[in-house]
């Protein structure tokens, strides 16, 4: 998974104490905005490198961080098979440059990887409102393969918090990713 730094970053924190309840090993790289933004918006100060427990609050020794610009981790290569990638929450930025085939840091490359070799992607996208040209990039990722999953929460469950609020977005991603979830029931018309 990665972390972009578009705001939302508490979307990536609560995917990532998820995901490494659901998975053995989680590759996690964090673009180079992410910690401004992890310290803006969630009080939470990462070191270099930075620590699952600073992260999400908790050891998860299946956590291996990645560093943005290491292209010599097993993400960056269509030899390496995983379950999927994750980008949450996603910037216009990011999802413009997978677009348009530009690998210039790790989040982008994996990314890129994912598709060619037609592994799920999902986009985590954290924009309002959309302009054109994201438009046209969204349209060109879901066309490539990637899944669009825009940060825009669900409120027939009657959320009480924002962390409420917030699962209704990580229950979707661990859905497309294909693993079961327990965070927000499944709609059923009474």
């Amino acid at each position: 998974m990665a972390m972009g730094g578009a705001s939302g970053a508490v979307y990536g924190v609560r995917f990532l104490r998820q995901a490494v309840r659901r998975f053995d090993e989680v590759y996690v790289t964090l673009s180079r905005n992410a910690p401004s933004v992890l310290a803006t918006e969630m009080g939470i100060t990462l070191d270099d490198p930075p620590t699952a427990r600073a992260l999400i609050g908790e050891d998860a020794p299946q956590i291996r961080f990645c560093a943005p610009g290491d292209y010599f981790t097993p993400p960056a290569s269509g030899s390496f098979r995983h379950a999927g990638m994750v980008v949450i929450p996603c910037s216009m930025g990011t999802a413009g440059r997978i677009a348009n085939g530009v690998s210039d840091d790790l989040t982008t490359r994996a990314a890129d990887v994912c598709l060619k070799e037609n592994r799920k992607l999902i986009l985590v996208v954290r924009e309002t409102p959309f302009n054109l040209i994201h438009l046209r990039n969204l349209t060109q990722l879901a066309e490539a393969g990637a899944t669009i999953l825009p940060a825009a929460p669900a409120f027939y469950h009657r959320p009480q918090t924002i962390d409420e609020l917030v699962d209704t977005i990580v229950a979707r991603t661990l859905q497309c990713l294909g693993v079961e979830q327990d965070l927000v029931g499944e709609w059923k018309h009474e």
